[in-house]
């Protein structure tokens, strides 16, 4: 099942990116500012003439009018939109299209624990479950790589997750693939060690890892397949 996207994106070229979350593009031969929503390095991405898709946006307080939400890299269509992940995983556990997860149920969206707000509490027959969700934009020769850039929020939230398990609370992390071309993950060594040790960590304490790519048109998201990870360090 399909979620609908937000209709009218526009097809733009991509010129530059003045800081994380300003874009430079070209419609219809005028440059205008668009915002990224995704704070990710992207350079493999996001590059002078690149083909994107642009969201019009309107509201007073808003200092651009358009945010730069897609990408193509040859005839693959990506998202870079960080905030989708969240909203697709809410439609995939209300419409149950996610084997690991059938039965369970949202109790609590934005759950805070701690000092840590995770994206979902969900139920099951008495039994809770922490899940966390990830958006993973970057793949490299098939492998789907995380981080593209630093994240200490990030190592943050899984040890947290490998620490919140308990014998009614048990916890997953569930990274999104916003493209199609990915046959495995892997976390990213090169880019952010302290992250992929963490990952490695929570996993080991019984933290679940699940991890699927998805399939995109402009105005529409589906899931795809769940792809295998190796955790241990390579070449990356």
């Amino acid at each position: 099942m399909k979620m609908s996207l937000a209709p009218g994106l526009i097809e733009a070229e991509f010129v530059a990116r003045p800081n994380r979350f300003l874009s430079k593009v070209r419609i219809n031969g005028e440059v205008v500012d668009s915002h990224v929503p995704d704070p990710g390095r992207l350079q493999e991405l996001l590059f002078p003439g690149a083909r994107v898709l642009v969201e019009p946006k309107s509201g007073e307080h808003r200092k651009t009018k358009f945010a730069t939400v897609m990408v193509y890299s040859g005839d693959e269509l990506i998202s870079i939109n960080s905030q989708l992940p969240n909203r697709f995983v809410r439609h995939c556990l209300d419409h149950s299209l996610i084997p690991e997860f059938q039965g369970w149920k949202v109790k609590k969206q934005e759950y805070s624990v701690g000092k840590s707000r995770f994206d979902f509490l969900l139920e099951k027959e008495g039994l809770e479950k922490l899940l966390e969700v990830k958006s993973a934009t970057l793949v490299e020769d098939g492998v789907a790589r995380f981080p593209d850039a630093v994240t200490s929020r990030g190592k943050r939230h899984v040890l947290h997750l490998a620490e919140s398990i308990s014998p009614e609370r048990s916890a997953a992390v569930l990274f999104i693939v916003q493209r199609a071309d990915a046959r495995s993950f892997e976390p990213h060594w090169g880019r952010d060690p302290e992250f992929a040790q963490a990952l490695q960590y929570s996993i080991e304490k019984g933290v679940e890892l699940l991890i699927y790519t998805t399939h995109l048109t402009p105005d529409s998201m589906l899931l795809g397949n769940a792809i295998s990870y190796t955790l241990e360090q390579g070449n990356a």
